[in-house]
């Protein structure tokens, strides 16, 4: 990948979505969690929709609890579930590069999805799936507070940002979730499937990338 010099325009301002914030005296146990290994506890236990049903291992998610950049992807895959670990196998490393390439080591991103057990055959997450994992993610967010989020994939912009817009009319933005910027970008398993996207995923990127150093 050849890195340019960085564009310092930022895009223009998208859609901005501010959904209630947990109360931490409400007596809703996810409201109730101090750390991120509190949620992934209650994670670990979850009943909530019926993808508990086949999971192997539920996903919560992985990084630092102060970390600048949170990425959120659509679901674990096979991998994942079998592994417990987000963005793990083929996608996975090619996120590990992508991260890299903007100076960042894996390690020191909290990486998640929309929800936190394996869909059926790789299926996209079903409305009342999400429904019952955004609490779970909300929170994760409130703990982390990070600077910006990538949401990558359709289905984690549509679900962050409670929009039925597409993946590309999305892009090219600068959201906001409860005030943080959020950027829009392909899946790295779409990258996969066609390289053709690595291109418009990296310039998304680098959008990324000068908020952090703002």
């Amino acid at each position: 990948m050849v890195v340019q010099a960085p564009d310092s325009r930022l895009p223009t301002p998208g859609i901005s979505f501010d959904p209630p914030s947990a109360d931490l005296f409400a007596t809703d146990p996810i409201q109730q969690t101090r750390s991120l290994e509190d949620v992934a506890t209650l994670i670990a236990a979850c009943e909530r929709c019926k993808l508990c049903e086949g999971r192997t291992n539920t996903v919560p998610g992985e990084g630092p609890a102060n970390a600048r950049l949170v990425v959120i992807g659509e679901g674990p895959g096979r991998t994942e579930d079998q592994t417990g670990r987000p963005f793990v196998g083929r996608a996975g490393e090619l996120l590990t590069k992508i991260l890299e390439a903007i100076k960042l080591p894996r390690d020191q991103v909290f990486i998640c999805n929309i929800v936190k057990c394996r869909p059926p055959e790789n299926r996209l997450p079903q409305y009342d799936e999400i429904a019952a994992c955004l609490p779970f993610l909300y929170r994760q967010l409130e703990l982390v507070r990070p600077k910006v989020i990538l949401a990558m994939g359709g289905t984690a912009a549509q679900s962050l940002l409670s929009t039925k817009q597409s993946l590309g009319a999305l892009r090219n933005q600068v959201h906001r979730f409860r005030g943080i910027p959020v950027v829009v970008t392909y899946h790295p398993a779409a990258l996969l499937r066609n390289p053709n996207w690595k291109r418009p995923t990296w310039d998304d990127v680098r959008i990324a990338a000068r908020l952090l150093d703002n």
